[in-house]
């Protein structure tokens, strides 16, 4: 249920936690303002949903700091009409987040509980541009592709060569990549097949678990 104490709480969130970090797209910043984080975490922890840290959504996946979901989506540099990947969908949040900044989206979720869990809520808020597909992420979405972006909300060993092979000449990846439980968030811009990379700040996400990724 949306209230004014929750709108006061996201402007609070944008104003203490995104712009004094350096997150200086208008047009994610508003997103943050109006995306109803509180209604993407179980109902137990409803409480702290605007609070600086990452939450447990349950099947031992979490949503992501504010801060992070802020910083990988301006890496994107979104305009509006692109067609964007996400690979995790966990609680449907940053999918909401993308919705509000691209064309169309497609969020994949490899364990079904999260993946129904998240479509419904994006349903009954009101996302219609947003695609929840139940799959192996690492595998990306062929029947889709390409995409204009890629973005990576679990940890990976390195970035999956088939999302890289469904990325669009020009387009961009952001992803945390490194170790199990250290990593640096990555943003790579494929020039002429190849992928020109930009590394940003250390991060720790869950694992990305797949054929190319962790073995779960």
């Amino acid at each position: 249920m949306e209230t004014a104490d929750y709108k006061r709480i996201r402007e609070l969130m944008v104003e203490t936690q995104l712009i004094p970090r350096g997150i200086k797209d208008v047009r994610v910043l508003n997103a943050m303002r109006k995306v109803p984080r509180h209604l993407f975490v179980p109902e137990y922890i409803r409480h702290s949903a605007y609070d600086d840290m990452a939450l447990p959504i349950g099947e031992d996946q979490t949503i992501s700091q504010p801060y992070m979901v802020a910083i990988m989506t301006e890496l994107l540099e979104l305009k509006g009409d692109e067609s964007v990947l996400e690979i995790g969908t966990g609680s449907g949040y940053q999918a909401a987040v993308l919705a509000e900044l691209a064309g169309e989206v497609y969020t994949i979720e490899r364990i079904p509980e999260l993946a129904d869990r998240a479509q419904r809520k994006l349903e009954e808020i009101g996302y219609d541009n947003v695609h929840v597909v139940v799959s192996d992420g690492t595998k990306g979405l062929e029947e889709s592709a390409p995409f204009d972006r890629i973005i990576i909300t679990a940890a990976a060993p390195k970035l999956p060569e088939p999302l890289i092979n469904q990325l669009k000449e020009g387009g961009i990846v952001v992803a945390p990549v490194g170790e199990r439980f250290s990593q640096m968030l990555i943003k790579g811009r494929k020039e002429k097949g190849v992928l020109v990379e930009e590394y940003h700040t250390a991060c720790v996400f869950v694992p990305l678990v797949g054929e190319y990724g962790w073995k779960g």
